[in-house]
């Protein structure tokens, strides 16, 4: 059984808000015009994703820790990976994603999520930034690049992987991009590896209805496996959006002007049965669908405890669980980041994640980190006579030469 802290932040796709002096009403109703550029069927694949992650994580996850992952996060990077992926290898990314197989028209959904998304709501700040970071020797596809540059706004850097400056760098672009709350991502480079892949999402929202450090209180927690730990306790009576479902309850804490929420589901009291881990289990598209039409506002006495969590966890198991096989082995065909296909492979996926929930309101922040290396595999040496050479004709028995030649001009 699993113990983790139930945190969903809803997130949703907002506009540009533009310099001109508009009205907050005038931006809201740009915000939901902007809404329906995004297709519909985006979400609903993201949100299978997120599900699918979740559910498959938390049954890997050691059930005496607390987790806290993001989706978003790892669709963005894995966004980036599939760009560099061909065959079987793309095939089985772009399955696990759920996004189209017109990698042009995936790159401007993911260009339009992170140039609006950080504008859906003035009062929250909510941030993402993509990097690359490859060996200086190690030649990229430009191509690969210039799609990364141009629809993900990553920063690509070509740094020398045998420097351990270079790790420092890479640690620090996570920290400046998360608010120095996740300092380190590397500890440091193998000799096999030639890229990294980065994305680094940060959020801090006040609550709409702020929680009254006065009627914070020592209470009780009753933990997973029974036993009770102190916690400091926020409480508040107010209006908020509620549901009764099977088996459990939700809640809806909205943050700024309500564009950004924390969804709260907890099993109900009289069902013993239920479990956190049932609630992830059953929590499908449409269940979450059907969980946001049943919200209605209500006055509700609510408790929610303090905390802090940080959180780090590898993800290659997980994703080759979910049908993202090829991309770890030496069949990986990645040669749109630098051919042949099988030259190199993805080493390792992982996630450093922070939470922090107080009276004022809620910081996370997530970095996901993709490694590329090289495989195993005796890549063949390139040798293209594309510019000027010599070559001679011998006869090797009598180690005699028949001819020498030079050419320069063709």
């Amino acid at each position: 059984m699993k113990k983790p802290i139930f945190l969903t932040l809803t997130l949703c796709v907002g506009m540009l808000i533009g310099c001109d002096k508009t009205t907050p009403e005038a931006n809201n109703a740009k915000v939901s015009e902007q809404l329906k550029a995004v297709p519909g069927t985006f979400a609903d694949q993201t949100s299978n994703f997120a599900f699918a992650f979740w559910k498959q994580h938390n049954t890997i996850e050691d059930n005496s820790k607390n987790h806290f992952v993001s989706p978003l996060s790892l669709h963005v990077a894995l966004g980036m990976l599939l760009n560099g992926a061909d065959t079987k290898t793309k095939e089985e990314i772009q399955k696990v994603l759920g996004v189209s197989s017109n990698i042009t028209e995936a790159n401007k959904i993911y260009k339009d999520l992170i140039e609006n998304l950080p504008n859906a709501d003035p009062k929250v700040v909510n941030t993402i930034a993509n990097s690359v970071w490859h060996d200086k020797a190690f030649t990229v596809e430009q191509a690969y690049l210039n799609d990364l540059q141009n629809y993900f706004k990553a920063k690509v850097s070509a740094e020398d992987f045998a420097n351990p400056t270079t790790v420092n760098k890479i640690n620090q672009w996570a920290s400046d991009n998360t608010n120095a709350k996740i300092q380190k991502v590397l500890e440091k480079i193998e000799p096999s590896h030639v890229m990294f892949l980065l994305n680094a999402l940060y959020f801090k929202g006040d609550w709409k209805i702020p929680f009254d450090p006065k009627n914070t209180r020592d209470e009780q927690f009753l933990n997973l496996n029974g036993r009770k730990k102190n916690v400091k306790m926020m409480s508040m009576t107010d209006n908020v959006k509620y549901a009764s479902r099977k088996g459990y309850h939700a809640i809806e804490l909205p943050y700024g002007s309500g564009n950004y929420t924390m969804t709260i589901m907890m099993p109900q009291q009289s069902v013993s049965s239920l479990s956190p881990d049932a609630i992830i289990d059953n929590l499908t598209l449409n269940e979450w669908k059907e969980l946001n039409k049943a919200m209605t506002e209500q006055k509700i006495i609510i408790g929610l405890p303090k905390f802090t969590i940080e959180y780090e966890a590898k993800l290659n198991n997980v994703l080759q669980k979910m049908g993202m096989t090829t991309a770890f082995s030496n069949q990986a065909d990645l040669s749109k980041i630098s051919p042949p296909a099988g030259k190199v492979k993805v080493g390792f996926v992982k996630q450093n994640t922070y939470v922090s929930v107080d009276e004022k309101g809620t910081e996370a922040a997530a970095v996901t980190t993709i490694g590329i290396e090289l495989t195993s595999v005796q890549i063949r040496p390139e040798f293209i006579c594309n510019r000027p050479f010599v070559f001679v004709i011998s006869e090797k028995q009598s180690n005699t030469i028949l001819f020498a030649g030079k050419v320069v001009n063709l």
